[in-house]
């Protein structure tokens, strides 16, 4: 889950984390007002739930009170098309105008679990202000990690370590350590998935400051993060992801042109490896379940065909729990109800399978079937290309 900066900034000042004062605003005069409390320059800020904002236009400085006014103007409900949002962009239902400050050099710090160690990496680098991926391919040298022991945690030692080589003076490594210490425990105790305050600034005081702050969480602890969770915000996630998760479906959009439909995660990770093998492109992520009913896959065909890069649907099922005859008659019944303007092959294997067969040879329906996987994934991707 993904929230907003000025949620991240909220939570992180909870631990002690230096940020700077700002305001919410969703209208115009709200902007206006901000501006005028907060003082001139200020900083307008659009509040997406994607990096890369001020490359797209969505960071703005305001020296006075009309530029506010334009600037806020402008802002407000733009379609903002980052490196991270694709061509489409994000709507801007919201600003966050911040006070401004006096920078005299950004850094980057980031936390995120390395799962090949089993332990939290804590990265530093005097790129800061920079995508950390485009520094770690072109200079992985100034990117800084000290890996957190789980049995003791992110020590001070490991601090030093990170200010220190950041090449900081001793009087702001000093004051750099407890912020380090900080995000590490916000990180923890928050159940984050990534934290990252890029940038990290040094003022023209010798403060630390906070000047961005991204945080995203584990889903699957969210039930003991009620704070969290209720900054949750369906205005930024895709219609189509918000619909699975109504319907008990994980679906995840893709840029493909292929849409998949499977039952259990692992065969749809299968399943979007051989489409790949064979030249083509999963548009989707769909796992329908064990327990997979006509309902859901109705339900599921809904939200694949709603992506209009769809050109063919592959349905490829495991009957198990979920025999094939009953995933047959939901595929044959849910066809019948929407429709079918893209074409759909479908490959059974299990239980009740020959059943399943016969229910989609009787149906009367342009599904094509397929002996396996790999020929369902050929004639898919042959599919897409003729469409």
């Amino acid at each position: 889950m993904k929230i907003h900066e000025y949620q991240a900034k909220e939570l992180l000042r909870q631990y002690q984390v230096p940020t700077l004062q700002g305001i919410l605003c969703s209208s115009r005069d709200q902007v206006i007002q901000a501006a005028e409390t907060l003082g001139y320059p200020c900083v307008l800020k659009a509040q997406i739930h994607a990096g890369g904002r001020g490359k797209g236009g969505g960071v703005k400085l305001a020296k006075t009170k009309d530029e506010a006014e334009k600037l806020g103007e402008a802002l407000l409900g733009m379609q903002l098309v980052t490196p991270q949002t694709g061509p489409e962009g994000q709507k801007v239902h919201a600003l966050w105008v911040e006070q401004g400050c006096a920078i005299s050099k950004e850094y980057y710090v980031g936390l995120v679990l390395d799962r090949a160690r089993g332990q939290i990496c804590f990265m530093a680098s005097t790129e800061g202000g920079m995508e950390i991926e485009e520094v770690a391919k072109h200079h992985p040298e100034k990117i800084l990690k000290e890996w957190a022991d789980p049995a003791i945690g992110f020590m001070p030692y490991q601090a030093r370590n990170l200010a220190y080589g950041l090449g900081l003076e001793d009087t702001v490594s000093k004051k750099l350590v407890p912020v380090l210490l900080a995000l590490y425990q916000a990180y923890v105790h928050l159940d984050a998935a990534l934290l990252e305050i890029n940038p990290l600034v040094l003022t023209a005081q010798n403060n630390w400051i906070a000047l961005d702050a991204k945080i995203d969480f584990d889903d699957n602890a969210l039930f003991r993060q009620k704070r969290v969770m209720e900054m949750h915000d369906p205005t930024q996630e895709d219609p189509r992801e918000l619909a699975a998760q109504h319907h008990g479906l994980s679906y995840i959009a893709l840029d493909g042109n292929i849409g998949c439909m499977v039952n259990g995660a692992g065969l749809a990770m299968a399943t979007m490896d051989i489409i790949k093998h064979v030249g083509g492109e999963p548009a989707n992520f769909l796992d329908v379940g064990g327990g997979a009913t006509q309902q859901k896959v109705t339900e599921a065909l809904k939200i694949i065909l709603q992506d209009k890069a769809v050109k063919a649907v592959l349905i490829n099922v495991f009957g198990g729990i979920a025999k094939c005859d009953v995933i047959a008659s939901g595929v044959v019944g849910a066809v019948k109800e929407l429709g079918l303007h893209v074409p759909l092959i479908v490959r059974l294997e299990g239980t009740h399978v020959e059943a399943g067969k016969e229910i989609l040879k009787k149906s009367g329906l342009a599904i094509i079937p397929a002996d396996d996987l790999l020929d369902g994934a050929k004639k898919a991707v042959q599919a897409a290309r003729s469409v």
